[in-house]
């Protein structure tokens, strides 16, 4: 389908890199903003900012390439950002004040912000954005939820999330194949029908209705920072679900249907991956440091 639509609802920071002098906007949901409007989708975001400098950064970028913010929340105090090196060209965190004023501030939606999100064919969210006691509600709105659990989870935090959720992301470049395979059918028992585990330069897999499929990575000749390339699989694998649905759904037609459209979408993140690797910081945008260099 065309003008597919998606929210992204948490976190937003800048990315200080402490080797350059330079802080890039970013944070998984403004990455997947951003990428989902290179990849031709419409999207929004609905976050907390601060009142700094690094708040108005992101703000004033967001607004440049077109990303509607308008619901979000305003608080006093700093604004989430990580400090961040490179390693041959590989990014490396150094640490982060752990979303600043949005970890003291939960999301207190109102009937007017769900209004607004059922206009929404997918929401995304992660384990960084505070929003785990929200699940529930957001979920009856009736739009699907994907939900990026990087590579820190629990049986007790998947017992939690899982049962909200549509899609799920798992980094699992740091697991044997068999712990891999095993982390993704637990997830998908606790009731997620698309599980995505990726494993780094070695490609990705996908398990819906009991069948693993698997896609090679696409490297790329000039890779300039690896900042987002997680973020860039995970939100053009998305889009690609939304673009090639008759009706906006993310599981539509038959088995054989469905399995082809994950394929075709696994194939689609890894290339927008390595072409989101030839970019400084997760999409550019590069300024000056601005606030505090430690944490």
């Amino acid at each position: 389908m065309k003008n597919g639509r998606i929210i992204s609802i948490g976190d937003n920071v800048c990315d200080k890199y402490l080797s350059r002098g330079i802080m890039y906007p970013g944070g998984q949901c403004v990455n997947t903003c951003v990428y989902g409007k290179m990849n031709g989708m419409d999207t929004a975001y609905l976050g907390k900012y601060g009142s700094d400098e690094v708040a108005n950064y992101v703000r004033k970028v967001l607004a440049e390439i077109g990303v509607d913010d308008s619901h979000c929340r305003h608080f006093e105090g700093e604004n989430g950002f990580a400090l961040v090196t490179l390693k041959n060209n590989d990014r490396v965190f150094l640490g982060s004040n752990k979303g600043g004023i949005a970890k003291a501030h939960p999301f207190v939606f109102t009937q007017e912000d769900f209004e607004y999100i059922k206009k929404f064919h997918l929401i995304y969210t992660n384990l960084n954005s505070y929003i785990e006691e929200n699940l529930p509600e957001l979920k009856e709105t009736g739009v699907p939820i994907a939900y990026d659990f990087s590579n820190r989870w629990t049986d007790e935090y998947l017992e939690k999330v899982c049962p909200y959720i549509t899609v799920a992301i798992l980094s699992c470049a740091h697991l044997t194949p068999e712990k891999r395979k095993t982390e993704m059918k637990k997830v998908q028992a606790y009731g997620v029908p698309i599980v995505l585990g990726t494993i780094g330069e070695d490609g990705s897999y996908v398990l819906c209705k009991n069948e693993f499929l698997y896609a090679l990575a696409v490297h790329a000749e000039d890779v300039i920072d690896t900042m987002g390339a997680g973020d860039s699989y995970f939100t053009a694998f998305l889009c690609s679900l939304l673009e090639y649905s008759e009706t906006g759904a993310l599981l539509e037609g038959t088995d054989e249907e469905m399995l082809g459209r994950l394929k075709a979408a696994m194939n689609r993140g890894a290339e927008f991956s390595a072409k989101v690797c030839t970019m400084e910081g997760a999409f550019g945008y590069g300024t000056r440091i601005a606030g505090k260099t430690e944490v």
